[in-house]
This record gives structure tokens, C-alpha cells and sequence, in this order.
């Protein structure tokens, strides 16, 4: 709680023995406080000053009082004493006596009680932070509910006297939690008075109270899960989160919050396109799915913040942010305003490739829960994949994922032609095709199977219904631990079946580049100890896949029986 003194207060003038006496009550006040300390100033705070203030009036009657002076300052509960020297009069007489007496004894009352700290309305008193417990919270909704009375004390701009004049008054305790350690991303969660300036990239805690600062009291952190590419991160632009006091001491004090010139009633979520925004599974992996998981809670009353702002991934995924979203995307860098918010999380919360580990989720989230999301954003209609009846001659959908460049499938038509064959009515989707997502969604979650060499168009997957089969071709060049790991590992936690055609050394183009006797042949592994720029160089980028015919019939043949009765 915070007082301010009354600027209009003119000087007391003594009067009689009960004028004197009246005096010495603020200053016994101080006295009797400053004995026991702080701690003790805390209990008489938490018990409640108004107690204080009701035993002034109820004395009040029986003293003659000043008008503006520091007797009204008192009962309002103004605790700063003003400059005047306070004569003591000899001839104060009995009654001053009794009611310093009374003073006491109600002073000792309040000294004497309950010394844990009572609730009150005061945002002192706001809960902790989420993200710094071991619980679940509570739906978001009821929690930004819960913060909207305390909207006063997010942004007061001050007009009540020349010394507090455009500052920010009654700024609450803050809390700040940060996970700094995790080796995939950086995340900071905050409660209280924060407060964003985008363009020159800070968060501001102001008072932040239970969290140890470094030296110069900012912590940074890159909101992209990709903490492990050091190269990467260099290209996502930094958040600084500052602690700060509510007023600036002097008006050169850069250590100060800027007052708010917006103010949200809804928290906020800061995180990065990210550098590679154009492709799909790492816009999947990296920031829908963390998003999700982030950002889901608030069900839609939430503000999104994006550093790194490419336009072609707020167009391209602009039906998942809305869905996340209520409000406009805020473009972090280019934002000029003092954004002040409830709470904010900086940095979004990533657990595998493609995956949610719902003992990790603040809402135990799951990929199963994240895909009724996507079909609940796309209108998709088929929650689960119908096995087609054979004997009606019923042909089960299978989609047919194509690459233009490397890995491509040198006779996809072939390939088409053969999966037709066996039964499958066979969607050819081209890059033309998989372009438009919310189209895609729709033809992917008509479809029993999903076929494709690995790359990003398999994340498409996520759009298959539930008991769909993914079929993964693997490239040339021991690649299987990584296709396995990107989206062979997922496809459980999504409800799906998972199949892989692993291409021999007679299917890739590769055996027209490198002889036999290398060692991208007779011993690939020993590339993988290259390291990954290598792999990329020669079995992702420098290789397209030239399909064994008989042999990929006899591997649509298994999965056609896999998803069809008779």
C-alpha cells in the first residue's frame, strides 16, 4: 500500500494541552513501530492500518484538530510527518495522559495479534506465478477473470501531485520464474506488473520479488526451442526481461519501468518465427506445437507476440493463431507502445520432435488433444479412418506425398500406378497442392494412408485421422535412426499406424555419383561421424530415390491389407 502526502497541508498550529497531545500520537505511532523494526511494520500492515485509523476516530471527537493538518494526513492514513517541529507543552495535562495511554494499549492490541498475514484485495497479495508451482493450474479463462480487477494497479499513470506526476503508482509484488537450464529452450513466466516495449526488445518486471537477479539485474533469452543450433539462435532476436522499480528515482533512471501507454486485461505469450518459418516440420515442431502447448491454456484470451515476424508465417498459419488468439498478432520488433499485461511467458514450451509429453505439460496436453485442435481449427470430418470393405470392392484413400528436388521419386508415376493396382484410390499432392494448408488438411483427413519419402511434407500427418497408416520411404545412407526419430517415433502418441520402406543401394540415384567401394555405400555410418552438415550434403540434398516397382507393390500390398476388411 502506498500513501502519498497531502501537498496542500498547511502548517499545525498548537493549541492547549489537547492539541499537544494529539501531536504526539503519529509520532508515538513511529516510535512504538520503529522499536520492533520492519517485521513488525509488516504485521500492523497485514492486521490491517485501518485499525489504526479507527481508533484515531474514536478519539477523534475529544481533541481539537487542524483542518488540513497532520492529524487529517493520520486518519487517512498518510504516515510520512511533515517538516513542522512539533512543540511539546508542558501543561498537557491528564487527559493527553489517558489518551497516550489508550494509544498504547491499542498498539500493544495489534502487536499482540495473530501475526499470520491476513488476505486482503491488495495485489501484494496476488497469487504466485504458474509456472513457479508444481500444480496444474486452473482453466485460463477463470484465471485472467481473476486478474481483471486488479487492472488498476497494472498501469496508474499518476496525476495526484507534481512529484508523482506520468509515473506509475501502487505497482503490485511481481513474480518471475525462468527455466534457463533446459538444453532445448529458454522460457521465463511473470505475474504482477509487466510491462513490454517491443521495439527496444524489453520486458520489464517491476518489483520482481522472488527471484534471484544476476549483477545487472537482466536476464536474456531467445524465445525459439532450438537451443542446442548455436548458429540458429544467432538469428532470433533477443528478449531482454529487466527488474525494475515502479518510479524512477531521478529522471535519468534507465533502470525504471516506462509508464503504460496500453493496458491488456489478458496475459501474453512472446515467441519467435524463427528462422526457418518456410518449412513445414520445423514450423510444426518448433512453434505450432510449443505454441499449443504454451498457449492453449488461455483458451483464446491471450495476447500472441512474435519476434522475428515473417508475414508468410502469420498468413500461412493464420487460422491456428486465431484459433489460439482472440486478439490481433502483436509484431514484437516493430512495436512502439508500453504494453502492460497480467502475466507473460517468454519463450513457448517444446518436449520432442513432433511430440507433447503430457507429464511435461503445464495442462497435461497431448498430441491426440492437440489434433482434435487442428481438426476443431480445419473443419476436418473425419476423426477416424474407416477400414473400406473389399468385397464391395470399397478402395481405401491414400495420399501420395511428391517432391520436386532432392528426394524425389524419380517414377512416381510408376510408383502411383502401382499403388492404384493394389486397390488404393491414390491422391498425387505435389508442392502446388501442399502449399495450401487448409486445403491439404481437408484431402489429408479424407485419406487412410500417407505415402512419401522422408522430408517436411510427411508432417502433414498430423492431419491424418485417427488408426491412419504413414508410410515412410527412407532415403539411402543409414538413415533410419533419424527418419525413425523425426516421424516414426510421433506417430504413436497421434493415434497412427507407422510403416517404413527403407531404400536399398540399387534405388538411389547417389549410384551414379559414387562408386561401389565408397563409403557412402560400403559404410555410411562412418559419414554420420562427418556430422550432420555432411549427412545433409549427401543423403538428404544429394540423393533422389529411383523405387524398386516390384518391390514397392509388395510393400503397398501388406498395407492395403492393414486397412481394408472383407
Amino acid at each position: 500500500m502506498m500513501f502519498r502526502r497531502n501537498e496542500s497541508s498547511k502548517k499545525l498550529v498548537c493549541g492547549g494541552a489537547a492539541a499537544a497531545a494529539w501531536l504526539l500520537v503519529p509520532l508515538l505511532v513511529l516510535v512504538v513501530l520503529n522499536t520492533d523494526r520492519l517485521p513488525q511494520v509488516n504485521r500492523l500492515r497485514e492486521t490491517g492500518i485501518t485499525q489504526v485509523s479507527d481508533f484515531f476516530f474514536s478519539i477523534r471527537g475529544r481533541l481539537p484538530l487542524s483542518r488540513n493538518g497532520i492529524t487529517e494526513n493520520v486518519v487517512q492514513g498518510d504516515t510520512n510527518v511533515s517538516d513542522e517541529t512539533v512543540r511539546r507543552d508542558s501543561s498537557s495535562g491528564s487527559e493527553s495522559e489517558n489518551l497516550i495511554a489508550e494509544l498504547r494499549a491499542e498498539i500493544a492490541r495489534l502487536k499482540a495479534a495473530d501475526g499470520s498475514p491476513k488476505k486482503t484485495d491488495s495485489v501484494a497479495d496476488a497469487p504466485p506465478s504458474h509456472a513457479s508451482s508444481n500444480e496444474i493450474p486452473g482453466d485460463g479463462v477463470d484465471a485472467i477473470k481473476d486478474l481483471k480487477h486488479d487492472k488498476e494497479f497494472l498501469a496508474m499513470d499518476g496525476k495526484i501531485d507534481g512529484s508523482l506526476q506520468n509515473s506509475d503508482v501502487g505497482a503490485p509484488r511481481s513474480n518471475l520464474t525462468c527455466d534457463l537450464n533446459n538444453g532445448a529452450m529458454s522460457i521465463c513466466a511473470m505475474e504482477g506488473d509487466i510491462r513490454m516495449q517491443g521495439k527496444y526488445a524489453d520486458v520489464y518486471v517491476v518489483s520482481a520479488s522472488n527471484y534471484s537477479w544476476p549483477e545487472n539485474k537482466t536476464v536474456t533469452v531467445r524465445p525459439f526451442p532450438r537451443k542446442w543450433e548455436i548458429q540458429t539462435m544467432q538469428h532470433v532476436r533477443a528478449v531482454n526481461i529487466r527488474s525494475s522499480a515502479p518510479v524512477a528515482s531521478t529522471t535519468d533512471d534507465d533502470t525504471a519501468a516506462p509508464a503504460c501507454t496500453v493496458t491488456h486485461d489478458a496475459p501474453a505469450v512472446i515467441f519467435s518465427s524463427g528462422p526457418y518459418s518456410g518449412n513445414f516440420f520445423h514450423a510444426m515442431n518448433d512453434m505450432i506445437i510449443p505454441l499449443y502447448n504454451t498457449a492453449r491454456e488461455y483458451d483464446g484470451h491471450v495476447h500472441l507476440v512474435i519476434t522475428d515476424l515473417n508475414p508468410e508465417f502469420t498468413s500461412h498459419y493464420r487460422h491456428v493463431l486465431a484459433a489460439l488468439s482472440v486478439h490481433p498478432v502483436i509484431d514484437f520488433d516493430a512495436d512502439e507502445a508500453v504494453r502492460c499485461f497480467p502475466s507473460m511467458r517468454v519463450g513457448i514450451e517444446i518436449h520432442d520432435e513432433l511430440r507433447i509429453n503430457p507429464a511435461l505439460s503445464r495442462k497435461g496436453y497431448t498430441m491426440a488433444d492437440f489434433r482434435d485442435f487442428l481438426r476443431s481449427t480445419y473443419s476436418l470430418k473425419n476423426a477416424w479412418a474407416t477400414p473400406a470393405n473389399r468385397s464391395s470392392g470399397e478402395r481405401p484413400r491414400l495420399v501420395m506425398v511428391l517432391r520436386r528436388h532432392a528426394r524425389a521419386i524419380t517414377n512416381e508415376a510408376e510408383a502411383i500406378a502401382a499403388a492404384t493396382e493394389v486397390g488404393f484410390e491414390v491422391v498425387a499432392a505435389g508442392p502446388e497442392m501442399v502449399r495450401d494448408m487448409a486445403r491439404f488438411a481437408q484431402v489429408v483427413s479424407s485419406c487412410n494412408v500417407m505415402v512419401g519419402v522422408h522430408g517436411a511434407g510427411l508432417t502433414n500427418m498430423v492431419f491424418l485421422p485417427n488408426n491412419g497408416t504413414l508410410m515412410q520411404i527412407v532415403p539411402w545412407g543409414a538413415m533410419h535412426g533419424i527418419c525413425w526419430h523425426e516421424f516414426g517415433r510421433p506417430a504413436p502418441d497421434m493415434g497412427l499406424r507407422y510403416v517404413e520402406y527403407e531404400v536399398n543401394a540399387d534405388e538411389t540415384t547417389l549410384k551414379n555419383v559414387y562408386p561401389k567401394d565408397h563409403p557412402v555405400f560400403a559404410d555410411p555410418a562412418s559419414i554420420h561421424k562427418e556430422g550432420f552438415g555432411k549427412v545433409g550434403e549427401i543423403f538428404l540434398i544429394g540423393q533422389k530415390v529411383i523405387l524398386d516397382i516390384d518391390r514397392f507393390r509388395a510393400a503397398m500390398q501388406e498395407v492395403y491389407q492393414s486397412v481394408t476388411v472383407t
